[in-house]
């Protein structure tokens, strides 16, 4: 069976992997000149399925654990040392109330914090531990994916070169283009996330750590060489070319308040693009003759992608219905 996919993000990489699963004859086309640079490449990479049921929908729960097994399966670059969610002292009703809202945690005091993460237990009494969420570092797992599609299943990449699936010749077309994806989906919207990467070598993490902010969900995670990715803001916009300096101040004094050595933190890197998002910020694949749309992931890019990306394959491949995502 004769693939396209268009789109070479995280959405579309792991729905041509599952396709050449199958025996599909894949071809992704990708309008950038690299694989993965939309805001896949932004993300925070973090397995959060329990930590996201804090405002998410059940179903996003179910798919993010099921792209968590995906994830471990399928490659080495997951790293299963659970996630830590911390409040300042004046904020524990708001700790209180994200643990009321999920499950799947324990509570752990100074002691607990110290043998976690010692470089806290200063300045935190009491936090929420999710010992069975994880993360990835977004950029090696593209990379790998990348590799593993054309090494291991003669997937065909072809790079700079912008289509629609009106312009492609296929059995079957996977439409995975995000944002860009508006002109046939009048009902997406974007969602701008804007982040940080930042060097310090006075901090040490060894897993996510979540900061409870009024305004944004702050994220701290931990990648090699003693950099940190600060994320994300969540601002209702399609443009994707401009950091504002509110967001700049705002992710700078969370990840102060996390630790004060980051105030002396090198930044390295900021970035900023547009996540794509329906009105309830859940995931859809919607059919048009041949065409799959897989669209809709809002934050939940690689906690939701593998298991879209396994449904929409089974249409496809077996004649499967998903009515939790056809809509």
């Amino acid at each position: 069976m004769k693939i396209a996919v268009i789109g070479a993000g995280v959405m579309g990489l792991v729905t041509a992997h599952h396709c050449a699963l199958r025996g599909g004859r894949v071809t992704i086309y990708e309008r950038r000149p690299e694989a993965g640079r939309g805001c896949s490449w932004y993300a925070g990479g973090m397995l959060a399925a329990w930590c996201e049921m804090e405002s998410a929908e059940p179903l996003i729960g179910e798919l993010g654990l099921e792209s968590l097994s995906y994830w471990k399966t399928h490659f080495s670059h997951v790293v299963e040392k659970g996630t830590l969610v911390l409040a300042p002292p004046r904020d524990l009703p708001d700790l209180k109330r994200f643990a009321a809202r999920t499950h799947a945690h324990e509570w752990v005091g100074r002691d607990a914090m110290a043998a976690l993460e010692p470089d806290l237990a200063e300045r935190f009494e009491t936090a929420l531990f999710f010992k069975g969420e994880a993360h990835l570092d977004p950029r090696d797992t593209l990379d790998a994916l990348r590799q593993k599609l054309i090494g291991d299943y003669g997937v065909t990449i072809v790079m700079d070169h912008a289509v629609t699936p009106n312009d492609v010749d296929a059995d079957h077309i996977f439409d995975c283009r995000g944002y860009e994806a508006r002109d046939v989906l009048p009902d997406l919207r974007g969602v701008k996330g804007e982040m940080l990467i930042l060097r310090t070598k006075e901090v040490s993490l060894s897993r996510p750590v979540r900061l409870l902010h009024p305004r944004i969900p702050v994220y701290i995670v931990p990648r090699a060489d003693h950099h940190f990715m600060v994320g994300a803001t969540m601002i209702e916009s399609g443009d994707r070319t401009r950091f504002s300096a509110r967001s700049m101040v705002e992710l700078l004094n969370a990840a102060y308040a996390v630790h004060p050595a980051f105030g002396e933190a090198e930044i390295v890197e900021t970035g900023t693009d547009v996540r794509p998002a329906f009105a309830d910020n859940l995931p859809r694949i919607r059919r048009d003759g041949k065409i799959l749309r897989l669209n809709g992931l809002y934050r939940h890019g690689y906690l939701g992608a593998p298991a879209v990306a396994r449904r929409a394959a089974e249409i496809v491949f077996e004649g499967k219905s998903f009515p939790e995502v056809e809509r």
